[in-house]
C-alpha cells in the first residue's frame, strides 16, 4: 500500500526501514508519549522484531510514513472486536527532527480517510496522554473531536496521567470534505 502526500508517503513496511526506525523511535522524547510496548531505549533487536510482525500482517494495518529516502514516523490502527468490530484505535508517531512541519496533521487526515474506505468502520479513536499537546492539535485539525477524559487512568513513568479520548465518525468525515 503506497498513498502519496506531496514530499512524503504513507506506505508498507519493509525490512530494510530497520536503519532507520531504529534511528528515529530511539527517542525518549517518543516513547514518553506512547504506551510501554513501544520500547526505550529503542533497539536493532525491537526493529527486528516490530518488522517482522509489520511486514507479515494480514490484514495489514501498520505503516510507514516515509520521506523518499527513509522512514520518518509510523501509523496503524487496531481493530477493535466483538460489540467494538465498527471500531478501530489510531496511532502514530513522527521522528523529532520532523515534528512541527504539518506531517503529522496530514498523515492522520490521509491514513483516516484511507481507513475509514478499506476497511468497515464507522468509528476511529485515539488516546492521548496528559501533556501530548501536539497530538491533541493533530487530531483537532484532523476533524476528531475529545469525547472524554479519563481521569488518572494511565501510569507512566511512575506517574499518573489522565488518559484523551478523541474520536471521528463515518459520518463526519464526510462533513469534513
Amino acid at each position: 500500500m503506497k498513498i502519496s502526500l506531496g514530499d512524503f508517503c504513507i506506505r508498507s513496511y519493509e525490512f530494510s526501514d530497520k536503519e532507520s526506525l531504529v534511528k528515529y523511535a530511539n527517542n525518549y522524547n517518543i516513547s514518553k508519549l506512547l504506551r510501554e510496548q513501544f520500547p526505550f531505549p529503542y533497539t536493532v533487536t525491537d526493529a527486528e522484531t516490530w518488522l517482522i510482525h509489520a511486514c507479515n500482517q494480514e490484514p495489514e494495518t501498520s505503516f510507514v510514513i516515509s520521506t523518499d529516502k527513509e522512514l520518518i514516523g509510523a501509523i496503524g490502527i487496531i481493530l477493535q472486536e466483538d460489540v467494538h468490530r465498527f471500531s478501530a484505535e489510531i496511532g502514530y508517531w513522527v521522528g523529532e527532527p520532523f515534528w512541527g512541519k504539518g506531517i503529522a496533521t496530514i498523515a492522520v487526515k490521509s491514513f483516516t480517510d484511507f481507513s475509514f474506505k478499506y476497511f468497515n468502520l464507522n468509528r476511529i479513536f485515539a488516546n492521548v496522554f496528559e501533556g501530548n499537546d501536539a497530538s491533541e492539535k493533530v487530531l483537532i485539525k484532523s476533524g476528531y473531536r475529545k469525547e472524554a477524559t479519563l481521569k488518572k487512568s494511565v501510569f507512566k513513568d511512575e506517574t499518573f496521567l489522565d488518559q484523551y479520548i478523541y474520536s471521528i465518525m463515518k459520518e463526519d468525515l464526510k462533513q469534513i470534505k
